[in-house]
């Protein structure tokens, strides 16, 4: 990544947008269509998540590395592949993407539609304590960036662009989202909870528990893994 600060700043930006507007999009979508099965309505989530995230990495890789996550940023940073103060500036731009799609979806969606789904904004099952939602998230957050990792950091990963990311949110979601929504990502959380003025009293666990999952694969991948080949 060569490209000058503000240039993977603004591809951090306009990535992030595109990725809430599409994961976001995709679960309003999938409780607008009524399907009386939660099963489709769980993978349809899930593909739009994937796919989406696929689809904006692999549009911003070459620019900023598609990071489009600040726990990932964070991650990132803990395994050397990121300079430290260089994180800021992308969390901050992520956060603004992402609430400026949520903003749009506000905008554009009938609200008996994004309320419904609360505006494609992830939530805590009422089966799960507060730290075990920190603790799903930090899971699926830790198979996430050891995916980015392995996929798309290491010199020796196969070249799929953010396929083999966007097949692993697809699998988180799978997995977490009737738990906790299987955000792994603050900005993916906090842009819809903003824009729609809706942010649940356990809103912190969608920054402890991906920076917490993020920081450790970073650490275990980047000074372990790649470190030992």
């Amino acid at each position: 990544m060569d490209a000058p600060l503000s240039r993977r700043v603004s591809a951090e930006f306009a990535g992030t947008l595109i990725f809430v507007l599409v994961g976001a999009g995709s679960a309003i979508g999938a409780a607008a269509s009524g399907a009386s099965d939660p099963g489709l309505s769980l993978l349809a989530a899930a593909l739009g998540n994937g796919l989406g995230l696929a689809m904006a990495v692999s549009a911003t890789m070459g620019v900023s590395g598609g990071v489009l996550n600040p726990a990932v940023a964070i991650g990132l940073a803990a395994g050397g592949k990121i300079k430290a103060s260089h994180v800021l500036s992308y969390i901050g731009a992520e956060l603004l993407g992402a609430t400026l799609a949520g903003g749009a979806l506000v905008l554009v969606i009938p609200s008996s539609l994004g309320n419904a789904a609360n505006w494609g904004a992830p939530t805590l099952s009422s089966s799960l304590s507060i730290m075990q939602g920190v603790g799903v998230e930090a899971l699926l957050t830790f198979v996430l960036v050891m995916a980015v990792f392995g996929t798309a950091v290491d010199s020796r990963a196969p070249k799929i662009g953010g396929l083999g990311i966007g097949l692993a949110v697809l699998a988180d979601v799978l997995v977490g989202g009737p738990l906790t929504g299987a955000a792994m990502n603050p900005a993916r959380a906090m842009g819809p909870m903003i824009a729609s003025l809706s942010i649940p009293s356990y809103w912190y666990i969608y920054w402890i528990g991906p920076v917490l999952g993020a920081t450790i694969a970073g650490l275990v991948y980047g000074r372990l893994i790649e470190t030992a080949a």
